[in-house]
C-alpha cells in the first residue's frame, strides 16, 4: 500500500540520518538541549499558591493561552514561566523597525557585521521586555493573592524569570548553530508538545467521566483535517514562469533557460496570528495586570476584559472575535508586504535579464506580481483567520475543552516547525546522496 511504503521510506530515512556522523551529532545536540529544557521546566519559584494557580489555568482564557507556549511552566510557576515570548516580541519589533528606520535598514545590508549588531539590539530589547513582563505578571499574582513574598523576594523572582527567558534565547541560538533548523522555533515547538501528554490525560479522564465519546471522535477528525489543511496551505505555492534572456560573453552564450518564481500562499507564516493576539489581548492584559484594588476602577477593568477576549459569551465575545479575525487579515497583508518587496523583485528580474512571458519588464511586471500576490494572500489570510478562531469554537462544538492543540497559533507552529525540520534533514541527506523524506 502507498501509506505503508511512505512509512517505510520515512523510517529508512531516519535510520540513514543517524548513520551520517555530522547529522547524528546535530540531532543528538538538539535532543540534549531538549533534555536540559525539560529539567529547567520543573524548577519551581517560591511564594506561589499552586492550588490557586491550577484552578486559574483550568478556567481557560488568556492565561491558558500563555501557558501553552511555556510548556506548562507558567501554570507550575517555574523559572521558565515567561517562556521565550519576550524574545519573539523583540525580534518582531526589530524586524518592523528595520523596515521603518533607514539606519537599521542600512545596517542590515552591511552583511554579517550588521546582522550581529541588530542581534545585540534584539537581545537588549528582550531584557527590557522580559523585565517589564515579569514585574507586571508578579504584580498581578500578588494582587490576586496568589503570590506571598516580600520586596526582596519579589525582585529575586523578577530577575530569575528574566534570566529564564534569556537562557531560552541562548539555547535557541545554540540549536540554530549546532543543531538542525531554527532553534527558537524548536524551543517553542518542544514547549507546546510537552503539554500534549497533560492534555491527553485530562481529555481521556474527562471524556471517560462524561461519556462524551462522540465529541472526542469529532475532535480527532477535526484535528487531523486541520493538520492536513495546514500542511497543504504551508506548502502551497503559485509558480510564476520566468524566462531568462540569452547573453553573449566573448565567444560563449549564457542563459536562455526558464524557471519559475514561487509565491507562497501563506507568505507571512504564523506571524499575523501572533501580532493579532498581542493587539487584541493587550487591553485585557493591562486590565488584569493593573495594580488597583476594589472600587469602580476595578469594576471597569473587569467589565473591559470580555470585550477583548475572543470566544467570550455574548456581545463582548462576538466583538472580540470579529476584531481578532480582522486583525489577522490585516496583519497577513501587512507582513506579506514587508517581507515580499514586489518592486525589488521586479527590479532584480530586470537587472538579470529575466522576464515573465507576456509581461513587460519594469512597472508592468511589478503590477502583475502585486495583483497575483494580493489574490493568493487573501486565501492565506482567510485560512489563518479560520485557524485562529478554531481554538475558541471547536471546544464548544465538540464539548471537549481539555485538548488545547486544536487550531490557533500552537498548531500552526507545531506543523510548521515539523515541516521545516524535515526539510532541513532532507537537505543534509540529499547532500550525502541519501533518499530523504520528501518525494
Amino acid at each position: 500500500m502507498p501509506e505503508q511504503r511512505n512509512l517505510n521510506s520515512l523510517l529508512a530515512s531516519l535510520v540513514a540520518a543517524f548513520k551520517v556522523p555530522d547529522l547524528r551529532k546535530r540531532l543528538f545536540f538538539v535532543l540534549q538541549m531538549f533534555a536540559v529544557y525539560m529539567i529547567a521546566l520543573h524548577i519551581p519559584l517560591p511564594g506561589i499558591d499552586r492550588a490557586k494557580m491550577d484552578a486559574l489555568f483550568r478556567s481557560g482564557g488568556l492565561m491558558s493561552l500563555l501557558d501553552t507556549f511555556s510548556g506548562g511552566a507558567l501554570r507550575k510557576y517555574t523559572i521558565l514561566a515567561m517562556s521565550i515570548t519576550p524574545y519573539i516580541n523583540a525580534s518582531i519589533i526589530m524586524q518592523l523597525l528595520t523596515v521603518a528606520i533607514p539606519q537599521l535598514e542600512e545596517l542590515q545590508k552591511e552583511g554579517e557585521p550588521g546582522r550581529k549588531q541588530i542581534s545585540r539590539y534584539t537581545r537588549w530589547l528582550t531584557v527590557i521586555l522580559a523585565l517589564f513582563q515579569a514585574v507586571a505578571m508578579n504584580l498581578m499574582f500578588k494582587r490576586m493573592g496568589f503570590l506571598d513574598v516580600n520586596a526582596l523576594q519579589f525582585a529575586q523572582i523578577v530577575i530569575t524569570l528574566t534570566a529564564g527567558t534569556m537562557f531560552l534565547m541562548w539555547m535557541g541560538e545554540r540549536i540554530t548553530d549546532k543543531g538542525i533548523g531554527n532553534g527558537v522555533s524548536l524551543v517553542i515547538f518542544v514547549g507546546i508538545m510537552v503539554q500534549l501528554p497533560y492534555d491527553l490525560g485530562r481529555t481521556i479522564q474527562v471524556v471517560g467521566t462524561q461519556g462524551n465519546y462522540t465529541g472526542a471522535v469529532a475532535l480527532m477528525v477535526i484535528f487531523l483535517a486541520t493538520v492536513a489543511a495546514i500542511v497543504a496551505i504551508t506548502q502551497g505555492q503559485r509558480k510564476i514562469p520566468i524566462q531568462h534572456a540569452k547573453r553573449v560573453v566573448g565567444n560563449r552564450m549564457y542563459g536562455g533557460g526558464s524557471s519559475f518564481l514561487p509565491l507562497k500562499v501563506n507568505q507571512a507564516g504564523v506571524i499575523p496570528i501572533i501580532f493579532a493576539v498581542s493587539v487584541v489581548y493587550l487591553p485585557a492584559q493591562i486590565a488584569q495586570f493593573a495594580p488597583v484594588g476594589e472600587g469602580w476602577l476595578r469594576t471597569f477593568f473587569d467589565k473591559l476584559i470580555p470585550w477583548f477576549s475572543p470566544g467570550a459569551p455574548g456581545l463582548p465575545g462576538f466583538f472580540a472575535t470579529s476584531l481578532y479575525a480582522l486583525l489577522v487579515l490585516f496583519f497577513t497583508y501587512f507582513y506579506t508586504a514587508v517581507t515580499f518587496d514586489v518592486p525589488k523583485v521586479s527590479d532584480d528580474l530586470r537587472k538579470y535579464g529575466s522576464f515573465i512571458p507576456g509581461i513587460r519588464p519594469g512597472r508592468p511586471t511589478a503590477d502583475y506580481l502585486d495583483k497575483v500576490m494580493t489574490r493568493i494572500t487573501l486565501a492565506g489570510a482567510v485560512f489563518l483567520a479560520v485557524i485562529a478562531l478554531m481554538q475558541y469554537y471547536v471546544p464548544a462544538w465538540t464539548g471537549v475543552t481539555t485538548f488545547s492543540l486544536v487550531g490557533g497559533t500552537s498548531l500552526l507552529i507545531v506543523v510548521g516547525v515539523a515541516l521545516d525540520t524535515m526539510q532541513n534533514i532532507e537537505a543534509h541527506l540529499i547532500m550525502r546522496h541519501y533518499e530523504g523524506f520528501i518525494k
